[in-house]
């Protein structure tokens, strides 16, 4: 394997948010509290302890949840020292997607993973653990019961709706059976599909068999999974659930955010609500809004007064779940957290949040961009290298880099571009002698030059399609290059599953990540083989 990395502003298809705050420029850093380096580290420690952290509910349900997986000593280890004031977390989190779903699913936990170690041999004073959130409270169903592998799209009809962590894993008979079909049996088919296939079929709730799956991929590396939609966490969040909907803080607060942020040149990433909770019951998850005094939660009957919402809250907080708005203040509410990694259109929201954080008395966390890799398997790198194509070159979009190629290996030049630049002085001076004798010609000169142009235009054309021609087999091979690697024309990471890797490398394609990701780096990993 070749690893080389690059700086963000060399991959072109980046947002420009994500790598202005990479890069940080100047415009974005009144938005955030920390620098994103191994020096702010002792700076966020010194404020995170001047805020509570129920500690013991924290560790009484992580040990509850991981019971049933049989957590491994590294583990079991990390949980117990949640316990200790000098033990802190480093989180990142994502919805329940289907099998892991995209690449970056996996990037985001050994970014954190890894970044968890770097902490502990920089500060072995105190303890650093990494978190991978999967509470499966969202309800968009769509966005996590697919993954792509193959060329194939493997797809979750659950027939249930409401939050995905509580669908029933019986649906996944028929997808386990087709994605049994298309892994063959390969030398590492066998173990990653029972690996999948136990973890899905054992447990009777989707949020239990996501749980399993990243529990089991790294319960070596220490790694403790939290489903947060528990009864026991959400009772800490009681205070801020009446605030929000009896108060509403965070719509007027997140709003100013985005107007500073629009002013300096950077659109709104999530719009608040005037409540940020959704209602959750059997089958469904719907927004609560206000309405003449009383709460009602949008599509269902259920409508409640002021003194009723209040007892309800108090009696069933686990009902009440955060949008994207209130997400964040409830994660940092019950971790010890530190930082909190992720990709860019994530960290893109939790930019929008600083005042409220400061609202609610919550420390602003370190918001540290996860590592992005992109993996040219040896077919690739081998056509790359037959078609004397450089790694910069791939960031080009399909035409430019036909036409780059046309040009480099054309056995002649079918550029009109000099002849036509020639053309210029030649009409203007029939422009001139013409203006001198009848001034009235002199657009119909102008108009014979363009109507030249034209015809030069189609010409040059005629003349690409013809070198096409003698080169069809190498621009197909161009072609089939970039969509392999840039799939729907954008990341690999956004779009393909660990699958297709893990089959080929095994355990492998996880230690190659780990052993060359570093958030705090800041550079663009690509894998070549």
């Amino acid at each position: 394997m070749e690893i080389i990395k690059l700086p963000y502003s060399e991959v072109p298809l980046l947002a420009a948010r994500d790598t202005s705050y990479i890069n940080e420029v100047p415009a974005l850093r009144p938005f955030y509290k920390y620098p994103v380096e191994l020096a702010s580290f002792p700076k966020v420690i010194a404020d995170k302890q001047k805020e509570p952290t129920n500690r013991n509910v924290l560790v009484e349900v992580l040990r509850g949840q991981h019971e049933k997986f049989s957590p491994s000593p590294a583990v079991a280890s990390n949980i117990e020292k949640l316990s200790q004031a000098n033990t802190f977390t480093i989180t990142t989190a994502h919805q329940p997607s289907l099998f892991t779903g995209p690449l970056y699913y996996l990037y985001k936990i050994i970014s954190a993973i890894n970044l968890a170690e770097k902490l502990n041999k920089t500060y072995p004073d105190f303890n650093f653990v990494p978190i991978f959130i999967t509470s499966g409270e969202d309800h968009d169903f769509e966005e996590v019961n697919h993954l792509h592998l193959f060329n194939k799209d493997i797809r979750w009809d659950s027939g249930e709706t409401g939050p995905v962590g509580n669908m029933k894993t019986d649906s996944l008979a028929f997808v386990l059976a087709e994605l049994k079909d298309i892994l063959g049996d390969g030398e590492h088919a066998s173990a990653i599909y029972q690996l999948i296939e136990s973890t899905h079929a054992s447990h009777e709730l989707y949020s239990d068999a996501a749980f399993a799956l990243a529990h089991e991929l790294f319960k070596e590396d220490g790694l403790v999974v939290l489903n947060t939609n528990d009864a026991r966490l959400k009772q800490l969040f009681i205070p801020i659930i009446k605030e929000e909907i009896f108060d509403q803080p965070s719509a007027p607060l997140v709003s100013e955010v985005i107007a500073g942020l629009e002013k300096a040149g950077f659109p709104s990433q999530a719009t608040p609500r005037e409540i940020n909770f959704f209602y959750i019951g059997k089958q469904f998850r719907e927004r609560i809004v206000e309405d003449d005094g009383k709460f009602k939660v949008l599509n269902t009957d259920l409508v409640f007064t002021k003194k009723e919402m209040e007892a309800e809250i108090e009696a069933h907080p686990e009902r009440f779940s955060p949008n994207v708005i209130m997400r964040p203040i409830y994660q940092e509410l019950i971790l010890p957290n530190l930082a909190y990694v992720g990709g860019g259109g994530e960290l893109a929201y939790w930019l929008e949040r600083g005042k409220q954080f400061g609202h609610f008395g919550l420390n602003f966390p370190i918001l540290v961009r996860r590592n992005s890799a992109f993996w040219i398997d040896n077919s690739s790198s081998k056509k790359m290298d037959k078609l004397g194509l450089q790694l910069e070159d791939l960031w080009q979009d399909t035409d430019t880099l036909i036409k780059k190629y046309l040009q480099d290996n054309a056995g002649s030049d079918f550029s009109l571009e000099a002849e036509s630049e020639s053309l210029k002085p030649v009409f203007n001076q029939i422009a001139e002698k013409t203006a001198a004798i009848d001034p009235t010609l002199v657009k119909t000169v102008w108009a014979e030059h363009a109507k030249l142009l034209k015809n030069l235009e189609q010409i040059e054309t005629r003349l690409v399609r013809a070198e096409k021609q003698k080169h069809e087999s190498a621009l197909n091979q161009i072609r089939g290059l970039k969509d392999k690697l840039f799939p729907g024309g954008g990341l690999q990471e956004r779009y393909d599953n660990f699958l297709a890797f893990y089959l080929k490398h095994g355990d492998a394609f996880f230690e190659v990540l780990k052993g060359s990701f570093d958030p705090l780096e800041k550079q663009f990993v690509v894998i070549k083989e």
